[in-house]
């Protein structure tokens, strides 16, 4: 008798269970429609949601972050900027223009912030910020070939920061103290003559490297 009624609890736990795994509540990732502020060449903000964004898969230069190359150091006593995050930033903007934006987040960022697919007017804008040159892939495997293909495309047509010396974004960010908008090209500078590696043309006359004349 006690046999059997352990058998019955049994079979009513594990009915239970099998409920239990049948029923439990699948997350999904979610999904923002609407109007954005372009806040940096990745970022959009949705102010209807309090919410930030980033395009999955790429990177491009934070906006204080300049091209620090010098072409006529005898004339020019100090390098002429080019603001390649801000470019990023306009491009971003000039894509969205007014129209709505769908972000569909596909992962999460290690500082909690959502990562996404997002198309404005049926383009893609990651795909288009490549296509452009001011943005790189964010690892060499993404989950579109098709960024691959951009990213290559602009390298070899010197679009955009691949026309220049840029300083690798993962080292910019490492090493750069003054990261405001305030500071002077002369700072990228000098992190470009030390670094480790940089955004360039894949052509030999873009790595030499620039001499540094403040020693």
């Amino acid at each position: 008798m006690v046999q059997a009624a352990t058998a019955a609890d049994l079979a009513k736990s594990q009915a239970f269970a099998s409920r239990q795994q049948t029923y439990a509540p699948v997350y999904q990732y979610p999904i923002y429609k609407g109007r954005v502020a372009v806040m940096d060449g990745r970022t959009l903000w949705y102010p209807q949601h309090a919410q930030r964004v980033r395009l999955v898969d790429i990177d491009t230069c934070e906006l204080p972050q300049l091209d620090p190359k010098w072409v006529n150091r005898e004339r020019q006593k100090g390098p002429s900027p080019v603001p390649c995050g801000a470019l990023a930033k306009a491009w971003l903007k000039r894509t969205v223009g007014n129209k709505p934006v769908e972000c569909s987040v596909v992962t999460y960022g290690n500082d909690g912030i959502p990562e996404a697919r997002c198309t404005a007017r049926g383009r893609d804008l990651a795909a288009e910020m490549l296509r452009v040159g001011w943005a790189r892939v964010a690892s060499p495997y993404p989950a579109s070939s098709q960024y691959l293909a951009y990213q290559n495309h602009a390298m070899a047509a010197r679009y955009g920061m691949w026309a220049t010396y840029v300083l690798d974004m993962n080292e910019w960010r490492r090493k750069s103290v003054d990261k405001s908008l305030d500071r002077r090209p002369i700072a990228d500078f000098n992190l470009l003559a030390e670094r480790e590696s940089e955004i360039s043309p894949p052509f030999i006359d873009a790595r030499k490297k620039p001499k540094r004349t403040d020693r």
